[in-house]
């Protein structure tokens, strides 16, 4: 029997597209008041009317998780519309995949400055309400690459193991304050991701892949982060590392 989160608060990164547009909704859906945080006002804006036209409630917070000081005055605001903040979902990220050899250094440090430190200053801001409440949930969205290392994807690949175990560090840090912590682990998927794909060839190459599957959909990775924050409070669900039935790697 899943837990009831109707009257919840939820802070959804990278909430203009994808996995997060969807979970966004899913959670709306559930009776949880969401706030979207993202870098695309219009998108934001999209989303939160159709939130709000089904009858939910939804705040648009613009900003760039790259940056740890929005990153954490997303938090803020969150907490500040809705008095609370008891979901967190990370999920703002990009994938820049090229050779160590010729990749462009500053495209590599916007990318772990964005999938892995602001990630780190957001659940940073979320932890004092959090503890003082004795009450959350941070869940963190990673990847396969996390667990698989591939030609192309080493700094990808670093900025997803770096999730993981920041993760399992935290868990063992906050267990203690009935604050749950999830990492959901996708494979191959129908998002926008791709296209942060700077290298033509490279990106070209992996869209065939992906063309070749039965990819993940955004609305498949959100099940699964709503049923890893729907079960019992003495429940957590440590990780979802989940891929389409046909992708091999």
């Amino acid at each position: 029997m899943g837990m009831d989160i109707s009257g919840r608060t939820a802070l959804v990164t990278g909430a203009s597209s994808g996995f997060g547009e969807a979970v966004a909704l899913g959670l709306a859906r559930a009776g949880v008041k969401v706030a979207l945080a993202a870098r695309r006002e219009d998108r934001l804006q999209a989303l939160a009317r159709r939130i709000t036209e089904a009858g939910g409630e939804a705040q648009v917070i613009v900003a760039d998780f790259s940056d740890e000081a929005q990153a954490q005055r997303a938090v803020r605001e969150t907490e500040a519309a809705f008095g609370r903040l008891d979901i967190l979902i990370n999920n703002a990220g990009v994938m820049y995949l090229e050779p160590v050899a010729s990749a462009d250094l500053a495209r590599w440090r916007s990318m772990i400055e964005l999938n892995l430190l602001g990630l780190i200053a957001a659940t940073q801001a979320a932890l004092p309400g959090m503890t003082a409440r004795q009450d959350g949930h941070i869940v963190n969205i990673a990847s396969t690459a996390a667990h698989v290392s591939n030609p192309l994807a080493a700094a990808y690949s670093a900025t997803k193991f770096g999730v993981l175990g920041f993760s399992e560090s935290l868990r063992k840090e906050v267990h203690k304050s009935n604050i749950r912590v999830t990492v959901i682990s996708p494979g191959m998927a129908a998002t926008e991701l791709r296209d942060h794909i700077a290298v033509g060839a490279i990106q070209a190459t992996i869209n065939e892949a992906a063309a070749a599957m039965r990819q993940l959909t955004a609305e498949d990775v959100a099940d699964a982060i709503l049923y890893a924050v729907t079960r019992p409070a003495h429940v957590t669900i440590n990780e979802i590392l989940m891929r389409s039935t046909d992708q091999e790697r």
